[in-house]
C-alpha cells in the first residue's frame, strides 16, 4: 500500500493516508457511524462469529510462532546453531541472533512481526481512547469514551481483529502478489464482520485497517532494507 515495488517507503502517500483516515473517523463519529452500524447489523449471522474466532490476534500469533519454530529447527538441523558455549551469559543473545539470522526474511516471521506490531499499537490506542462498544448503543442508546480503561466494553477503537488481519493478509499479499486480490477481499470481509457482529463501529474498523496496512509496510520495509 505504502511501499514501492523496490521496497521504498512512500512517505507522502503515508501522510495522505493518515489524513484521509483521520477525516473518515471524524466524519464517521459525526454522521455515518450509527446508520452504517445499524445497516450492517441486519446481516449478522453465525459466519461472522466464526470469523471472529479464526482471525483473532492470538490465533495469528500462535500459528505463525509455531511455524517459525518449525522453520528455525529445520534450518538449525541443516546448518547448526552458530554459538559454542551454551552455559555462558551470552548464550541467550547468541541464540537470539542465530534465530534472527535464520528467520528474519521468512514469510512466517514477517507476518508474525506485522500482526504483533499492529496488535500492540491497536491495544495502546484502545486503552488511550476508551471508546464505548456498540453494545451500549444497542442496549441503552448511549455512546461515549472512558480513556485509560482496560475493560473490553470500553476498548472499541480500533478493531484489534481488523488490525491484525490487515497486517497479516496485506503482508501475505505483498510477499505473494498473485494472491493479493484474495487477501484484500478476505481482510475487508473480516473488517465488515466485526461491525455486523456488533463488536465495533465502522470507524473502529477503518482505523484498525489503517494500522494493519502501515504495520505490514513498515515491517517489510525494515526487514528488506539492508538487503
Amino acid at each position: 500500500m505504502f511501499l514501492t515495488p523496490d521496497n521504498k517507503l512512500k512517505t507522502k502517500w503515508l501522510a495522505w493516508g493518515a489524513l484521509v483516515t483521520a477525516a473518515l473517523i471524524a466524519c464517521g463519529m459525526l454522521w455515518f457511524d450509527k446508520p452504517l452500524f445499524v445497516l450492517l447489523r441486519k446481516i449478522d449471522c453465525n459466519a461472522w462469529t466464526i470469523f471472529g474466532y479464526i482471525f483473532d490476534v492470538k490465533v495469528w500469533l500462535i500459528l505463525t510462532a509455531v511455524l517459525l519454530l518449525v522453520v528455525y529447527i529445520k534450518k538449525s538441523l541443516e546448518s547448526g546453531v552458530k554459538y559454542k558455549n551454551v552455559k555462558s551469559k551470552f548464550s541467550i543473545v547468541a541464540l537470539f541472533r542465530d534465530f534472527m539470522s535464520k528467520v528474519r526474511t521468512n514469510y512466517a516471521f514477517l507476518i508474525f512481526s506485522s500482526v504483533l506490531s499492529a496488535g500492540i499499537v491497536a491495544k495502546i490506542i484502545k486503552v488511550c481512547v476508551g471508546r464505548f462498544r456498540p453494545i451500549f448503543f444497542e442496549a441503552l442508546g448511549i455512546t461515549g469514551f472512558r480513556p485509560g480503561s482496560f475493560e473490553w466494553a470500553f476498548n472499541s477503537m480500533p478493531s484489534g481483529h481488523t488490525a491484525a488481519t490487515f497486517a497479516g493478509l496485506v503482508m501475505a499479499g505483498m510477499l505473494s502478489p498473485k494472491i493479493k486480490p484474495i487477501t484484500w477481499t478476505l481482510a475487508i470481509l473480516v473488517g465488515l464482520s466485526r461491525v455486523a457482529a456488533g463488536a465495533h463501529w465502522p470507524t473502529d474498523v477503518i482505523l484498525g485497517a489503517f494500522i494493519g496496512m502501515v504495520a505490514a509496510d513498515l515491517v517489510k520495509y525494515f526487514a528488506f532494507r539492508r538487503k
